[in-house]
């Protein structure tokens, strides 16, 4: 893969994965506001937040955010 596919498909992910982690939010601030916050389906959304928000934290570490 050349350098400018790899940053194009770089870019992609990225912004997949801040769109994922947004969408993530704002379901989760709908179960809040629900008072759903100790449900099975909240819980899920915590932990692919977490993820998304590790792989976010890394991309900052290295200055790519």
């Amino acid at each position: 893969m050349e350098k400018t596919q790899r940053l194009e498909a770089f870019e992609k992910m990225l912004q997949n994965i801040q769109k994922e982690h947004d969408s993530i939010q704002r379901q989760m601030d709908d179960l809040k506001e629900k008072g759903k916050t100790k449900s099975a389906t909240y819980r899920q959304l915590m932990g692919r937040k977490m993820t998304y928000q590790s792989m976010l934290s890394m991309y900052e570490v290295y200055g790519l955010l």
